[in-house]
């Protein structure tokens, strides 16, 4: 029988097993780092937008990245903590495309303002005398504004084009709802589908290059300079590639899960790596920033022990 996704009015999840009493051990684990991402991330918004001494690009840039870390978690966690309680792992369809939004959303966003905070990088340290004159406060605005303007046009499309497929049934074997686990579940044509799909995955992948061959730029720069601007530049580059190595390997486990037949993995590790590029990365940028950049890292502790 074939459906029209609106006909569809709730999709299982399929990927939740059975834990019995240790599902509440699992919801504590969860929202013990549901917690500590919030508070972390809010921390380090805070601190930037409150201390005028680090209104300057690149922790303006990380203070947009730090608000889409609070951003994606949000579109996921409260979601996960809900259905590790409930015995019956269903959502309602609306709920289901709006929380492919959130992720896919957070996903491209991430990416975006980590090609932005490398180009940053970029001219402060390659091309420092223009930086001033490059990097405005307008300049500023309008790559952020851009970095989540365009992942928000480009998921419209991508959810609008999944929502108006007839649907052959309604079992995602996942513990979040995800657009391909959804487009498989089409019994209509998919492909103008799978080419925007191929299309929104080279420009992220086109991002993801751009930025490690600016960050090579960098390094080379910086090596051909004195032991001190090593230093300094190491110690300023190696939390965003950190950051974006991390991220882009999440990613990849999921693309790999979602292409390749991956029955013979064990289901519990199949679901750790379906989570970590939504779960680990949120704590990890603002672990990574907060930890390595030293005028954050100084302010947290004013704050932190309230000497600010």
């Amino acid at each position: 029988m074939k459906l029209n996704s609106s006909a569809v009015s709730h999709f299982t999840l399929s990927a939740y097993m059975d834990t019995g009493p240790w599902r509440y051990f699992f919801f504590l684990i969860v929202l013990c780092l549901y917690v500590l991402i919030v508070l972390s991330n809010v921390l380090l918004v805070a601190v930037i937008c409150v201390n005028r001494s680090l209104h300057e690009p690149m922790y303006l840039f990380l203070c947009s990245l730090f608000v889409n870390e609070l951003y994606g978690s949000t579109g996921l966690f409260p979601f996960l903590l809900l259905h590790i309680l409930w015995d019956s792992h269903t959502v309602a369809a609306p709920l289901c495309f709006l929380q492919v939004f959130c992720v896919y959303t957070y996903a491209s966003i991430q990416f975006s303002n980590l090609c932005v905070i490398s180009y940053d990088r970029y001219l402060a340290i390659c091309c420092p005398l223009q930086y001033n004159t490059r990097m405005t406060s307008n300049t500023v605005v309008m790559l952020i504004a851009l970095s989540w303007f365009y992942p928000f046009l480009a998921i419209c499309s991508l959810i609008s084009l999944s929502a108006s497929l007839r649907l052959c049934g309604n079992i995602i074997n996942k513990v979040y709802c995800d657009n391909y686990s959804i487009v498989k579940l089409a019994c209509s044509d998919t492909t103008v589908n799978n080419v925007y799909g191929i299309f929104y995955t080279f420009t992220t992948v086109a991002l993801v290059i751009l930025i490690l061959y600016t960050y090579m730029k960098i390094l080379k720069v910086c090596f051909s300079g004195s032991k001190q601007t090593r230093q300094k530049a190491v110690s300023t580059c190696s939390p965003h590639l950190a950051s974006i190595i991390n991220f882009s390997s999440g990613c990849f486990f999921e693309i790999v899960q979602n292409r390749f037949n991956m029955k013979h993995v064990p289901n519990m590790l199949r679901i750790f790596l379906s989570l970590y590029w939504l779960t680990c990365q949120p704590l990890f940028n603002p672990l990574m920033y907060g930890l390595n950049i030293t005028k954050i890292r100084i302010t947290c502790k004013k704050v932190v022990f309230g000497k600010i």
